[in-house]
């Protein structure tokens, strides 16, 4: 009998390379009948680590095969990449269980006259895994190829920050993302937190920058009676900083115009100690469901929450002390947790991308009122989205300029993490974060400025 983590690994590989769903959809979807919570991890580290190092599996596969991955049948494909992933990166699964599981779903995916070929590849490739064919030149080959990133994108960070930090920047994609976890301050503090999870054999360290955050170094924190209470949310800790950066205080009125899933909605009105009002909005239902879960768990009571559309004139007044636009991107910042990312985005994405963006902005701009500020911010590693979304809208908007939060300025820890024009920059091979961006934006007559 096939390994059922096996199945539902094969099901979510090929749902992503069929363009039917993104990899958080269609893993959970197929881990839905595993009882096993093993069968539940393995399934999900095998069809992770599959689409991680697609691009070197594939490359090792036409190297054996002979045939380009365009000419094999898609579902003998995704077989033959979990299946060349188990081999050569989990040493502790038997590779006799994995040829024999990759034969026989050969067949059950109704591709028995491959099944000898299947059998064939991956004998080969389990006794010559110590000696593969992976380049290591030119620089462009070593990290399209050997370290599976698209080479668009490759070719963008070799040309942006050199070879050591581009080759540094993809193996931090490649490396396993530990489950973060900020502390819900309106209900305990980040040490008392970490001592209950510890009681519940749940050990963490505390992260580097965010203030609240808790990186989960063993057990599991969301199969305790905690996931449940509202005193952690799991959000990864460069988002942490971009809702720090944000610099919410009590009794402000802030809207959060692209709220969902509600991280950094909830983060701020903890900031806030729950004074003030936080109008947080979202366009799509369902995002708009998910966001009130996740406020109706955190107990804020300051967050009222509205369904909108960001890129239409907003239905407010310019009377927001701050506005926060966490804008739909590209998710290229994003490629170590997710990464389907980085086969299901190209470069011709990111000129649409970034004229929503501005739009976003524009609109937006709209709602906050004099002195107040606008921080804009992505999960995308790309200055299309960033810089020059920013950039564009300070040329049309001459009363805004870059401003930098009283925090970032008082902390060397968080200081450090800003660019020389005042935006929050994390970059993979610095601050071995996530690639997130924002910067602060105020109306003409705040306090402290920069020069934009």
């Amino acid at each position: 009998m096939i390994a059922p983590a096996r199945i539902a690994a094969y099901e979510t590989v090929l749902a992503v390379a069929t363009h039917r769903t993104d990899l958080p959809s269609a893993l959970a979807r197929a881990r839905t009948p595993l009882r096993d919570e093993r069968d539940r991890a393995l399934a999900g580290e095998i069809a992770t680590g599959t689409l991680r190092w697609q691009a070197a599996l594939d490359h090792v596969i036409q190297a054996f095969s002979g045939r380009p991955i365009a000419k094999l049948d898609r579902e003998v494909v995704a077989i033959l990449r979990m299946s060349a992933f188990q081999l050569l990166h989990l040493d502790r699964v038997p590779a006799s269980a994995v040829v024999d599981d990759a034969v026989q779903m050969t067949k059950r995916a109704g591709k028995r006259s491959a099944s000898g070929f299947v059998n064939a590849l991956l004998r080969r490739l389990s006794r010559e895994r110590n000696c593969l064919p992976m380049p290591t030149e030119p620089p462009i080959d070593l990290l399209s190829i050997t370290l599976s990133h698209p080479r668009w994108l490759a070719a963008r960070w070799l040309d942006r920050y050199g070879i050591d930090a581009a080759t540094a920047w993809a193996e931090f994609d490649n490396s396993p993302a530990p489950l973060t976890l900020r502390a819900n301050t309106l209900k305990t503090s980040r040490d008392d937190l970490a001592s209950t999870l510890r009681a519940a054999g749940v050990d963490t360290d505390p992260s580097r920058f965010a203030p609240d955050g808790l990186v989960v170094t063993g057990g599991n924190p969301l199969l305790t009676p905690l996931a449940h209470t509202g005193a952690f949310v799991v959000q990864d800790e460069a988002s942490q900083l971009v809702g720090v950066y944000a610099g919410a205080t009590a009794g402000e009125r802030v809207l959060d115009a692209c709220a969902s899933p509600g991280g950094k909605t909830t983060q701020m009105a903890a900031a806030m100690g729950d004074r003030g009002t936080i109008v947080a909005a979202d366009v799509r239902g369902q995002r708009v469901a998910l966001l009130a879960r996740t406020v109706a768990t955190s107990s804020a009571q300051s967050i009222r929450i509205v369904q909108a559309d960001a890129r239409q004139p907003p239905p407010f007044r310019a009377t927001f002390d701050l506005v926060l636009v966490d804008a739909p991107c590209s998710g290229l910042g994003t490629i170590r947790r997710d990464p389907d990312v980085r086969w299901r985005r190209t470069a011709a994405d990111l000129a649409p991308l970034a004229s929503m963006q501005r739009a976003l902005l524009d609109s937006l701009a709209k709602a906050v009122r004099p002195g107040g500020r606008l921080v804009y911010s992505t999960c995308s590693s790309e200055p299309d989205e960033n810089d020059a979304v920013v950039a564009a809208f300070l040329e049309t908007h001459p009363e805004f300029a870059r401003s930098v939060p009283p925090m970032f300025e008082a902390n060397p820890g968080l200081r450090q993490l800003l660019d020389e024009q005042g935006a929050l920059r994390t970059l993979p091979f610095r601050d071995q974060l996530e690639a997130f961006y924002a910067v602060s934006l105020q109306t003409d007559d705040a306090r402290v400025l920069l020069n934009s």
